[in-house]
């Protein structure tokens, strides 16, 4: 295992670097405020082919392995979590088909991200979170016609409103459970299928957050991805294959919280010199930075493993897990340093502290990655 980036991935991290610094960064502020996306940005994150980056070659994309999809994560997270967020959404919800979608899915799917399409994974609802046997959304299978009716309401379902395909869970299961979780692929154009209400989250504010509304959505059962009661299967190796990139993104936010924290700490001047002198600011922007160093070489091992064809179920959960409570302690930390700066919309630092917060939550919450973990471990 080396530990050094190559020499590919190094020039798409200075590339992608660059994108995040004239693209993204310098409008953060003004997106936080706005709660959308600036017009065009998904347009430039298409050019520079960051809407397929799990794409294989087979189907048009760019093949990256797991660690490039990681570098250009973190590089997007120092920029703006929720801009990151909402282009890593277009991975998550392209897993499931690349990993049970039969080969038309499959070119149907990525064809949409290749032509800088966006697509979402819709598997959260009102009553079903952690626990995805809860989904209450219904599939009822029609033998005659060969289609599949269905409906529920999803929510928290990030790129929600802008997404040209969905990946959608649901039960074909009267008695519901994971037995009958199902996955289906459904186009926004789709009768019957609407947009509802858009989420004012704290943080990750640019990404688009919305409701779901299916009603009698009739789809082909050639959309059906995998076989019925296969989806619980699916959404769980989906998960277990995202969560590093979760890991990530919150690598992103507490790296730039970390490089504030110093800059200021060099330029601030309290009794007549510099704070980065007193040793308790030390001492706090090294543990900041002990922790940071150690959730990304987390999360690279994570992807490593995944690229070489390992087992990572247990190091994709430490990896989000630890990544994403490093977000949160460091970019709190750095409020501190930065004192009531830190805590003025003036510097960055507080969004970082707002966003750093859903890496906690979404994808899996950090308790259950620590049951993961305990499961892998015992069992």
């Amino acid at each position: 295992m080396e530990f050094a980036l190559n020499e590919e991935q190094l020039e798409l991290q200075e590339m992608v670097r660059e994108f995040v610094e004239k693209e993204i960064t310098t409008y953060a502020a003004d997106m936080d405020k706005e709660n959308h996306m600036r017009d065009g940005l998904i347009e430039k994150a298409n050019e520079m082919g960051l809407l397929n980056v799990i794409v294989p070659e087979e189907l048009d994309g760019p093949g990256l392995d797991s660690v490039s999809v990681a570098v250009i994560y973190e590089e997007l997270g120092k920029g703006c979590a929720g801009v990151a967020t909402s282009l890593a959404a277009n991975s998550l919800a392209t897993v499931p088909v690349l990993l049970a979608g039969t080969d038309e899915q499959k070119k149907m799917y990525c064809d949409i991200l290749n032509n800088g399409g966006l697509a979402a994974f819709a598997l959260t609802e009102p009553g079903a979170g952690s626990d995805a046997g809860g989904v209450s959304t219904r599939a009822e299978k029609n033998k005659e016609n060969g289609t599949y009716t269905l409906n529920g309401t999803k929510m928290f379902i990030t790129n929600g409103g802008l997404a040209d395909i969905f990946l959608v869970f649901a039960n074909t299961r009267k008695s519901g459970g994971i037995r009958g979780l199902t996955a289906f692929i459904v186009p926004k154009d789709t009768p019957g299928f609407s947009i509802g209400k858009k989420e004012d989250k704290m943080g990750i504010r640019p990404s688009n957050t919305c409701e779901l509304i299916l009603q009698d959505v009739v789809i082909p059962e050639s959309y059906r991805v995998g076989r019925e009661g296969e989806g619980f299967r699916i959404a769980m190796n989906t998960l277990d294959s995202a969560r590093p990139f979760v890991g990530a993104v919150s690598v992103g936010i507490a790296q730039a919280a970390l490089d504030c924290a110093v800059k200021y700490a060099k330029e601030r001047r309290q009794f007549g010199q510099p704070i980065a002198s007193f040793q308790m600011v030390q001492a706090m922007l090294a543990d900041m930075a002990i922790k940071v160093e150690t959730a990304r070489l987390m999360v690279l091992k994570a992807c490593w493993m995944r690229d070489e064809g390992m087992e990572f179920s247990k190091e994709a959960a430490m990896a989000k897990c630890y990544a994403a409570d490093v977000a949160m302690q460091v970019t709190t930390d750095a409020v501190q340093v930065m004192g009531g700066y830190g805590y003025s919309r003036e510097y960055p630092v507080e969004k970082m502290m707002r966003d750093a917060k859903i890496m906690q939550i979404y994808e899996g919450t950090n308790q259950i990655q620590r049951l993961v973990i305990a499961n892998k471990l015992l069992y």
